[in-house]
C-alpha cells in the first residue's frame, strides 16, 4: 500500500533528548511535519530493564502510528539499542533508531584518524548505563568493521547539566573530562555520542577531548548521522518526501507528564518558538 508522503515523520524519546533529533531532522528535511512523543512520566530509560524499555517503546509506537506517521524515528539510544528489530519487525514502515547512524558515522571518522596515526584507533561512546550495558554500539560497529575496537563508559552526570542548561563553564567541563580522560588513555580517538542529550555540550567535549589527548578529536553526533541517514532513505526513494518542502513544517509535542516543565526545558534544545505541549497517556 502506498504512503501517503505528506504524512508527518514520528519521533519518540524517553524525555527532551530526541529534539535534538528533531532539530537535525528539521535541518536535513525542512518542508518535513514532525511528530514528537517524550515519555516524560518514565524517563530514564537507560535504568530500566530491556523488557520494559521494549514495552515502553512498542507503547510509544503504537501511539504515534496510530496518529498517522510515514516513518518512525526512534531517539533514544538506550530503545534503539534494545527494541529496534521488535518494532521492525512490528510495524508495516520505516524504523530507524540513533546507533546503527552513529556507529557508520564513527566508523568513517576512525578511520579517516588511523590515515594519521601509527597506534590503532578506538573509538569511545559516552552513554547512559542502559546503552552502555546493552553492548549496542560495539555490535553495531562490529558489522561495519572488525578491526575497530569500541570502549563504551556511562556518563550519567551530564544529563542533568543538560536539562539544567549548565552547557559551558568549569562545571561541565570537569564532569566531561572525569568520563573522557579514561577513554583517552585507553587510546579512544573518536568520541560518539551515544546519548541525544550530549550534543548541547558537544563543544565542551571537543575542547576538553582535544586538550587531553593533545590533538583533535572527531565527535560523533548520532542525532545528526541519523538525520543524514532519512535523509539516504529519501535519496534512495525509500521514504517520500513531503510534497510541499518549501512550506514551514509543522511541529507537534507530546509529552507523557509535566508539560510546562517540558516546554521550558525544550526551547534550550531547539532554539525556536515551540508550539504548546500536549498531555497524554500511553
Amino acid at each position: 500500500m502506498a504512503v501517503d508522503p505528506s504524512l508527518p515523520l514520528g519521533v519518540f524519546d524517553s524525555g527532551l533528548g530526541g529534539l535534538t533529533v528533531v532539530h537535525a531532522l528539521s535541518q536535513a528535511l525542512p518542508g518535513e511535519d514532525i511528530i514528537y512523543l517524550g515519555d516524560t512520566a518514565r524517563v530514564p530509560y537507560g535504568t530500566r530493564s530491556p523488557e520494559t524499555v521494549v514495552r515502553y517503546a512498542q507503547g510509544c509506537a503504537a501511539v504515534l502510528v496510530r496518529r498517522g506517521i510515514k516513518a518512525l524515528v526512534v531517539a533514544c539510544n538506550t530503545a534503539s539499542a534494545v527494541s529496534i528489530d521488535v518494532l521492525r519487525a512490528e510495524l508495516d514502515l520505516p524504523v530507524l533508531g540513533v546507533v546503527e547512524p552513529g556507529a557508520q558515522a564513527a566508523v568513517q571518522a576512525a578511520e579517516e584518524a588511523q590515515r594519521h596515526q601509527r597506534e590503532p584507533v578506538k573509538i569511545g561512546v559516552l552513554g547512559t548505563a542502559g546503552t552502555v550495558r546493552s553492548g549496542a554500539y560495539p555490535r553495531a560497529v562490529a558489522k561495519i568493521s572488525t578491526r575497530l575496537e569500541v570502549l563504551a563508559a556511562p556518563a550519567p552526570l551530564l544529563v542533568p547539566l543538560v536539562e539544567e542548561g549548565w552547557l559551558d563553564g568549569d562545571v561541565p567541563e570537569l564532569a566531561v573530562a572525569r568520563y573522557v580522560e579514561p577513554l583517552i588513555a585507553q587510546g579512544v580517538r573518536v568520541l560518539v555520542l551515544g546519548c541525544t542529550h550530549y550534543p548541547l555540550l558537544r563543544p565542551v567535549i571537543e575542547r576538553v577531548a582535544a586538550r587531553i589527548a593533545g590533538a583533535p578529536v572527531p565527535v560523533v553526533d548520532s542525532a545528526q548521522a541519523t538525520a543524514d541517514a532519512l535523509l539516504r532513505y529519501v535519496d534512495e526513494e525509500r521514504l517520500a518526501r513531503h510534497p510541499a518542502p518549501t512550506r514551514p513544517r509543522k511541529l507537534e509535542l507530546l509529552v507523557t507528564d509535566l508539560p510546562a516543565s517540558f516546554e521550558v526545558v525544550a526551547a534550550r534544545f531547539l532554539s525556536e518558538r515551540l508550539p504548546a505541549a500536549t498531555q497524554i497517556d500511553l
